[in-house]
């Protein structure tokens, strides 16, 4: 990379900050080269060089002289012996806060991959949340890591160039930051395929329409446009990056010959928005447009403030060229995003506030990850969210929302507040009134009707695109069929109690209700309840079995029997405490010839309605008759089991594994929830793995009625393109069901 000097670094700043504190920096350069003094990197260069080029990348970011002095300073905490409090005493409050965000999201150490992950990206939003100068030390020691990878090791390269697809380039995409994305999503490519990457770069220079006359002639064409019409402006044209063009080759199946906006011309005119719409009739007159390839940005811009026009014309010599029309300040915040609006520039005192109100996506994740405890899950749930394409609407008051593409107007109401999602009961778009599952389009004014009472329905899983939606809606639905189901077990209980000449409310107060339950090897009352309104426990069972505990209670001996009584509700209740994770009754399941058995599907298999299974009497654990696990077991212990009823009404988890190229991940992703939402499965969780021979391997858990709807999901699944297998995993990965 070369090296760089601290004087350049200076003189970068001075170019941007008038009378910057020149003194802060240096002193952060000296307190640098100390602390590192000795130290190498893999290339045998001084360590010192890493933490003076990202200091440079955030010169070139023009970032205030706080963050370049964190990027100067920014590894001393983590590989020397120098604390936060030192960084705090020498250089300030700021200074240091900065530097102890970005140590903290590399610190940390997991058990998984999956888990690193997620746990890393909660890390860095929680970072972000509190100081957005945080990311940019990290993307842009990430940048210069990545610049630098080629002294690691293969399968270092690999993982590294992963992770930084992963999780970097799109969150340097998100804050507007073009070329650090650009830049790293080429160096994934060259370490992740670098065969692909090396031809590519050799047929890329090969190609016509790179050709400097050709571009040359596209360029004076325009510039001469500008000058007849009285306007001034730069134009200038340049080939696309790597990354995207593989990317639009692999989606489109399309050879590089085929692809026909290989150099995108840019137009950076001197003047305001009136000039670039302008110059866009006047392009437009010059060359004739490609209909449906015309994008505004500037009436409508991105959620990373990136603004421009953007259209395709038929250019000269028959060739389609893209031409993209945008101003001076539109071209730096496309360059530089949040860091051409930088405050602190201005000379003014960090806000937190500003920056939460600038970038509502952190907030909106920060508020439904800290709902979801599984790491797998929350990784899962900020890819879709990163990945997807965005919808932009208004509020009535005209504040624009972000929206994942195909969002509705439940999710919108999620995105106003919980209570006026869970109240919804229809919606006016752009003034008349749709469907609730209607997807919104960009720039519809959306109005929200609520009721009070009104309360969602589970119906709304199916179509509802946002993380907030689906947790709230799951989260209220859940508790609500407990409650319902309580009120009505405790219903039938309350008429089967009478029938014998029993009152609820006594024995409930005499404690009788609870020693029922604990008998019953439950928990709570409640639970005892839910048992009845399910329909596991008939009333008429549960009173018996009262009758008979306050008989046996109030015998010969009541001290001595009550002593007992309690003796084995405290064994039964510490060993369910114990076992709660693992336990699932068997609902649904019954033993031929007995009952009143305790049961458990075994984890290995999770029989489904429908299949053959057998049971085996040892702590009641059920197994599938195809479990490898049954030939091991004794035959006179083997029980024949069946499914009762007739019609199936209850979700039962199994788990799938779904092997796919990794470059049709994302399309295969947005099939399988649309497979899924055809067939009235519900999704109860997921995690994807990225496999370093260009495969990927997609895990779920479905809730589905019994095996027939199982195997009629895997069959649609099977038949979609780019599906290499599709089974249901014989293990758990979530852990027990």
């Amino acid at each position: 990379m070369g090296t760089v000097r601290i004087t350049e670094i200076i003189d970068i700043v001075k170019k941007y900050i008038d009378n910057p504190d020149i003194a802060l920096i240096e002193k952060g350069f000296l307190f640098s080269a100390q602390s590192h003094e000795g130290q190498t990197r893999l290339s045998g260069e001084p360590y010192l060089l890493h933490p003076l080029q990202v200091a440079k990348i955030l010169a070139e970011m023009e970032m205030d002289e706080a963050t370049i002095v964190a990027g100067l300073l920014h590894d001393t905490v983590e590989d020397t012996d120098i604390s936060v409090d030192e960084i705090e005493d020498l250089f300030g409050e700021e200074v240091a806060d900065i530097v102890d965000g970005v140590t903290k999201i590399g610190k940390m150490e997991f058990t998984s991959k999956a888990a690193a992950q997620a746990e890393n990206i909660r890390k860095m939003i929680l970072a972000m949340a509190e100081d957005i100068r945080v990311l940019m030390v990290k993307l842009a020691d990430r940048l210069h890591n990545m610049r630098t990878l080629s002294f690691h090791s293969s399968i270092k390269q690999q993982l590294i160039a992963q992770e930084t697809l992963d999780i970097y380039a799109p969150l340097a995409n998100r804050l507007g930051l073009h070329f650090i994305k650009v830049q790293l999503e080429d160096l994934c490519l060259k370490y992740l395929k670098p065969d692909v990457y090396e031809q590519l770069e050799q047929d890329i220079k090969n190609h016509h329409m790179v050709d400097e006359k050709y571009i040359k002639q596209v360029v004076t064409f325009v510039q001469n446009l500008l000058s007849e019409n009285s306007m001034t402006g730069t134009a200038m044209g340049r080939i696309k990056h790597y990354y995207s063009t593989h990317n639009k080759m692999q989606q489109q199946n399309l050879s590089l010959a085929d692809i026909a906006d290989l150099v995108a011309f840019r137009v950076i005119v001197d003047g305001g928005i009136k000039e670039c719409y302008a110059l866009l009739g006047l392009v437009h007159s010059l060359w004739r447009p490609v209909p449906g390839k015309f994008k505004d940005y500037i009436s409508m811009p991105k959620a990373n403030m990136y603004q421009s026009l953007h259209t395709t014309v038929i250019g000269p010599e028959g060739e389609r060229i893209e031409i993209q029309i945008r101003t001076n300040e539109m071209n730096r915040v496309a360059e530089y995003g949040i860091a051409a609006h930088w405050q602190y520039k201005e000379g003014k005192k960090h806000k937190k506030g500003r920056d939460a109100e600038r970038f509502t996506w952190l907030r909106q994740i920060l508020d439904w990850q800290r709902e979801l405890k599984d790491p797998q899950e929350f990784m899962a749930s900020l890819r879709f969210d990163l990945f997807q394409d965005e919808v932009y609407v208004f509020t009535p008051n005209g504040e624009i929302k972000e929206l994942p593409e195909g969002a509705t107007p439940i999710d919108f109401a999620y995105t106003v507040h919980t209570q006026v999602g869970n109240s919804c009961v229809g919606a006016k778009v752009n003034g008349k009134l749709i469907p609730i599952d209607t997807p919104l389009k960009n720039g519809d004014k959306i109005e929200i009707i609520t009721q009070k009472g009104r309360t969602p329905s589970r119906d709304w899983l199916k179509f509802v695109k946002t993380a907030k939606a689906r947790t709230s809606i799951k989260q209220y639905v859940r508790t609500e069929e407990r409650e319902r189901t309580i009120a009505f077990g405790k219903d039938l209980l309350e008429k089967e109690l009478r029938r014998a000449g029993m009152n609820l409310v006594k024995i409930s107060k005499e404690g009788w209700l609870m020693k029922l339950a604990a008998n019953f090897f439950l928990n709570s009352a409640d639970d005892l309840l839910v048992k009845i309104g399910h329909g596991n426990l008939t009333a008429k069972r549960v009173v018996n079995r009262l009758e008979s505990i306050i008989e046996e209670s109030t015998s010969d001996k009541p001290a001595e029997k009550e002593d007992l009584f309690e003796t084995k509700k405290h064994a039964h209740l510490e060993q369910i405490q114990q076992q709660n994770q693992q336990v699932h009754h068997a609902e649904g399941i019954k033993v031929s010839g007995v009952d009143n058995v305790l049961m458990r599907f075994a984890s290995c298999c999770s029989p489904l309605p429908g299949e053959p299974a057998i049971g085996y009497i040892s702590r009641g654990r059920g197994l599938k008759a195809s479990c490898p696990h049954v030939q091991h077991f004794e035959e006179e212990r083997l029980v024949p089991v069946f499914w009762e009823g007739e019609e199936d009404t209850k979700y039962h988890p199994a788990d799938i594994k779904i092997r796919t190229e990794k470059s049709k991940l994302k399309e295969m992703l947005s099939a399988i929830a649309k497979v899924l939402n055809q067939e009235s499965i519900e999704l109860e969780r997921g995690s994807f793995t990225s496999r370093v021979d260009g495969s990927a391997e997609i895990d779920i858990t479905v809730g589905v009625l019994n095996h027939k709807q199982l195997h009629d999901m895997l069959s649609v699944i099977r038949s979609l393109d780019g599906v290499k297998e599709a089974t249901r995993s014989s293990t758990s990965k979530f852990g027990d069901i």
